[in-house]
């Protein structure tokens, strides 16, 4: 059949071609054994490599999805090729010359493959786009890139363009190499009007964008003119070649020392990758238009032969509350790497190229090795909507911080987090908050969550709100039934809580005088508990000399639903067999209760200290030491009068 490829010449080429070296294009291969290597497949989501590679006999086959071939079957699978595009390819990397079964050199113009011939435009629009930056009418695209400091040299290894003003000046090039006006329309490089086709990119600085292998499949373009109507950035459209989804702009330069160096580092522009790789972080890449998404990850774990072994994926973003936003999306798909993540925040609001351009390349690395795991981040960003400062957005903050520690994966991670949560809101007992994660944990696999993203935080209550969550009872909405949880008896902190609400029913008149003051100010992290409680503040205190009245009252002022609960209480048993031995009791626990109430107030206390620069409030800072020490005299005290 005419155009067919001849068979000696396709037995020919996959002789002469090393697999490995085509597939380390777009996998980081490792020995495995003699004459073989293994990677992650390329073809499966897998987190352990099972893609295996023997160019001996020039095959791979992956143990994980079964996908298998030669090297022209990798090619074809990976650049959804056909057969004959793929030799093609092959036949090209090698300088290798085909023929064809008609006896000709090949087929025209007119039967190359249309991924080829897309290829063919955008590597003859990438040579004509740098070639107009050395003329005269690029004078405003060479001031921009000398006022961010990249010399012509650096411009040169980035294959930075220029596109000529005017309608058609691309348009007339690429029809001078032979290209018809239907396969240019594909290119995603025109726009289409009533007269025809014309140039997409007018008088814009260009950045080609080009995939693992190298090969140029699209570009970016920066507006330069006042005048120019449309955005500051505009890129390719989505076309056969270019998919943003799939792209990570310096790809092709970073994909080596990514492998090697086993870091990623994401920045948001053109201009920060060029920065980064100028200042020696030669591992940095960017997103064309799209956030981090799920195929970004595909490549990265790919190159950075994410196994479980290590590696580090570093997201920087700007310090504003978009860049915090990007964040806590790249927190959403955090978990699909067993690489550690992290992100690098500039306070200032300075991007990596700002940052070169003013404070030179040191600026640049100490960015990325400011950086914090992205789980703290999160954390911590989710904490700052809220005033730490105040037991009501301690208990926000908690709420909100809760179903974000319980979207970590990793069990010991998250177990970490939990008492790192419990140091930043100055809580007294990590088990509190590792109870309440465990909670959202369970509670999210019922309803099927597939975790890694965090729930969207609430809003800080407004002054005089009612608290809500652990440790604070929560205002129901108007009109809903408060629901509690029945405590797990198990829990050592709920079993003294429960111990202290029977000794305050039962043996109220122990309540008396300054006891009241301190049962009052009391919090309990069980929110029945809290509930219960805050139906005794709002009981009159005289009424503790009647425990008749006292109880009778307690239960009309608790939500209905905890009736049921305050009558157990009122009525269990007390661990005492004599009337000493029962003061003796009830007093033993009330005074475990309040000593429980000091170490969460240190706790608190010591928070703040942690939060404030003693350099910046030295008066604040001796307030706050003093009021410790007095806490603790207070709670050696309550232990010696026990």
């Amino acid at each position: 059949m005419p155009g067919l490829i001849k068979r000696e010449d396709i037995d020919e080429v996959r002789q002469r071609t090393d697999i490995k070296e085509v597939v380390d294009g777009y996998v980081t291969l490792k020995g495995a054994g003699l004459g073989t290597f293994k990677g992650l497949c390329p073809f499966h989501d897998e987190r352990s490599p099972s893609f295996t590679v023997r160019p001996q006999v020039g095959r791979y086959h992956c143990f994980g999805c079964g996908e298998d071939g030669d090297v022209i079957a990798f090619v074809q699978k990976q650049d959804h090729s056909s057969f004959q595009e793929a030799v093609e390819k092959l036949a090209a990397r090698i300088g290798y010359e085909l023929r064809y079964e008609d006896g000709g050199t090949g087929p025209n113009r007119e039967e190359v493959g249309r991924r080829q011939r897309l290829l063919d435009a955008h590597k003859i629009a990438d040579e004509f786009f740098q070639a107009q930056l050395l003329t005269p009418g690029a004078a405003e695209a060479r001031t921009f890139l000398h006022g961010r400091g990249f010399d012509r040299a650096a411009a040169e290894q980035f294959g930075v363009g220029y596109a000529p003003q005017g309608w058609d000046a691309l348009l007339k090039h690429l029809r001078g190499r032979g290209f018809t006006d239907a396969e240019l329309k594909l290119t995603g490089m025109f726009s289409e009007g009533n007269r025809g086709i014309y140039d997409r990119f007018r008088g814009r600085l260009i950045w080609p964008i080009r995939d693992i292998a190298g090969d140029t499949i699209g570009f970016g373009a920066r507006k330069l003119y006042e005048d120019d109507q449309g955005p500051k950035y505009l890129n390719t459209p989505e076309t056969a070649l270019y998919k943003k989804s799939q792209v990570l702009y310096g790809i092709d330069l970073a994909k080596r020392s990514i492998a090697k160096e086993r870091q990623l580092v994401v920045v948001e522009g053109y201009t920060d990758v060029m920065a980064c790789h100028l200042a020696g972080i030669t591992t940095a890449v960017a997103t064309c238009g799209t956030a981090f998404g799920t195929d970004h990850i595909k490549i990265a774990r790919r190159l950075l032969s994410d196994d479980g072994t290590g590696g580090e994926v570093i997201f920087t973003f700007d310090g504003d509350a978009a860049g915090q936003k990007a964040a806590l999306r790249a927190f959403e798909e955090d978990q699909r790497f067993t690489a550690q993540t992290y992100v690098a925040v500039e306070p200032t609001g300075a991007d990596p190229c700002d940052l070169r351009q003013s404070r030179g390349d040191e600026a640049v690395h100490a960015l990325v090795q400011s950086r914090r795991p992205l789980f703290e981040f999160a954390i911590r960003t989710t904490l700052k909507q809220f005033n730490l400062d105040t037991v009501e957005g301690r208990v926000q903050g908690l709420k909100a911080s809760v179903p974000v520690v319980a979207a970590i994966r990793d069990a010991s991670t998250r177990t970490g987090y939990c008492q790192a949560l419990t140091g930043w809101l100055g809580m007294p007992d990590p088990n509190e908050v590792l109870r309440l994660v465990t909670t959202e944990v369970k509670n999210a696999g019922k309803r099927g969550d597939q975790g890694g993203a965090p729930a969207a935080a609430p809003r800080a209550s407004a002054p005089g709100a009612p608290p809500g969550g652990p440790g604070v009872a929560a205002g129901p909405p108007s009109g809903a039934v408060p629901s509690y949880h029945r405590p797990d008896p198990r829990d050592p902190v709920a079993s003294m809580e429960r111990q202290a609400l029977e000794v305050a029913l039962q043996e109220p008149s122990l309540l008396a005088g300054g006891v009241w003051e301190r049962f009052s100010a009391a919090r309990f992290a069980t929110p029945a508990f809290q509930a219960v409680h805050d139906a005794m503040r709002a009981t009159d205190p005289a009424l503790t000399a009647d425990p008749v009245r006292w109880v009778e009252h307690v239960m009309h002022e608790v939500p209905e639903p905890l009736r049921p609960l305050v009558s157990e209480l009122a009525v269990v048993p007390l661990p005492a067999s004599t009337e000493e031995a029962v003061q003796k009791y009830c007093r033993d626990i009330l005074s475990r209760l309040f000593e429980l109430q000091i170490t969460r107030v240190k706790a608190d206390k010591m928070g703040q200290l942690q939060r404030l620069d003693p350099a910046a409030d030295p008066e604040t800072y001796q307030r706050l030491n003093r009021e410790l020490m007095m806490l603790e005299m207070e709670r050696r005290a309550l232990r010696s009068d026990a």
